[in-house]
């Protein structure tokens, strides 16, 4: 693979995990609980860079997606058919929910500033979508994903230190874990915008073409400080946002909702804050609206061995079908903040299975030669699984 083609692959999870999701609710964590769950976000940044490692060698190293190496994996009948029904019902199925918000994301920005109905926004971001997922423009997606990039981490970013965060509770919320009954479900949510499970079959699947297969360890240290890089970037923008909005709304008490959440932009840009806001949503909302059905589409079709190659027919016709029940999902008039926090909490807790079905397939001599995870990767990578596994049953038991 060339090395643009590589940086292309960083963008592309990066932008996965900028979305509607990452803002709304980074700005619903620190407007209901101000810093208090910074340390969930510390630990999904740790989570995410061991996962996505993994994720990042299959590709290099199997020359694979982590569908594909399932399927090299797994020979016993009835659990490649338990992975297969798994991959299909929740990645593809699952992302057809994401895509909901994406695309409920990306409208909502633009409605609030346009006298423009949010349905005919749906339409028009939903075109944009399909026109990239089925020609392929891959030169306008990645300046498009750099400009992206580089606007939400510099206005963020500026807009926390314009806020005067609380240096004391900040410190506090990184370093001390509370979990209760009235936060676990941001914190579980919190969990899934970053761990975004997708992004594993997406990362492993993009990185399976065109390497050679000679000097491997080089190109995995390259990859693994890329994703280092990539997904750090990622957790300074969310904590910005969790200190702008707990800057915001906390502090003053004031409740969120989709009219004011460009509120917490007004000390920097006052009263262009709206606009950048809409602009910035839109544009997150575009490029995972984008991501969520490729990503889908390479797990799918990797389960159901069928062509990979994003410009074969199958894959459009599967990343087409996610991306359409995503529009019907959107047109439905489910609440745009309900949606995308439901969407981060399910990722969540779809997270311990796929990353156990990434551990075997990473475990595999066969398929990964000597570039297994050592024995701390493996013990790290069942205490991110255990966690998540505690936080969910201890919902289902408050529940």
């Amino acid at each position: 693979m060339s090395s643009s083609r590589s940086r292309y692959s960083g963008l592309l999870i990066t932008a996965a995990f900028i979305g509607p999701g990452t803002v709304t609710t980074a700005t619903l964590a620190g407007a209901q609980f101000g810093y208090q769950l910074l340390w969930a976000l510390i630990f999904s940044i740790f989570a995410t860079i061991i996962i996505q490692d993994m994720a990042s060698r299959v590709g290099i190293v199997g020359q694979m997606g982590l569908s594909e190496a399932l399927h090299k994996t797994i020979s016993q009948p009835l659990l490649k058919l338990f992975m297969i029904l798994l991959v299909i019902s929740a990645i593809g199925i699952g992302n057809a929910a994401y895509e909901a918000g994406n695309i409920t994301g990306a409208a909502v920005g633009l409605a609030s500033v346009t006298t423009i109905d949010l349905p005919i926004w749906i339409g028009i971001i939903s075109v944009i979508a399909a026109s990239a997922i089925l020609f392929g423009n891959l030169w306008l997606i990645e300046r498009f994903l750099i400009t992206l990039v580089v606007l939400m981490s510099i206005v963020f970013i500026v807009a926390f230190s314009f806020s005067q965060p609380q240096l004391s509770a900040l410190f506090n919320g990184l370093t001390t874990a509370h979990i209760d009954a009235d936060n676990v479900t941001m914190v579980i949510a919190l969990i899934g915008t970053t761990i975004v499970p997708y992004n594993i079959f997406l990362q492993s699947s993009l990185l399976s073409k065109g390497r050679s297969q000679q000097h491997l360890l080089p190109q995995i240290k390259e990859q693994w400080i890329q994703n280092m890089l990539s997904f750090s970037l990622g957790g300074i923008i969310t904590i910005a946002i969790i200190g702008t909005a707990a800057s915001t709304f906390f502090a003053q008490g004031l409740s969120v909702n989709t009219a004011n959440l460009a509120l917490q932009l007004q000390p920097l840009l006052g009263n262009y804050a709206t606009v950048f806001f809409a602009l910035g949503l839109f544009a997150a909302g575009l490029t995972s609206a984008i991501t969520a059905p490729i990503a889908g589409a390479y797990a799918v079709c990797g389960a159901l061995q069928l062509n990979v190659t994003p410009r074969d027919v199958s894959f459009k016709v599967v990343a087409s079908i996610i991306l359409i029940s995503g529009v019907m999902a959107a047109l439905s008039g489910i609440k745009p903040i309900a949606a995308i926090i439901f969407a981060q909490a399910a990722n969540a807790l779809l997270l311990p299975i796929i990353a156990i079905f990434l551990m075997i397939v990473i475990n595999n001599k066969r398929i990964m030669r000597q570039h297994t995870n050592s024995l701390i990767n493996n013990i790290l990578s069942l205490m991110i699984v255990a966690v998540v596994v505690s936080l969910g049953s201890y919902k289902l038991w408050t529940l």
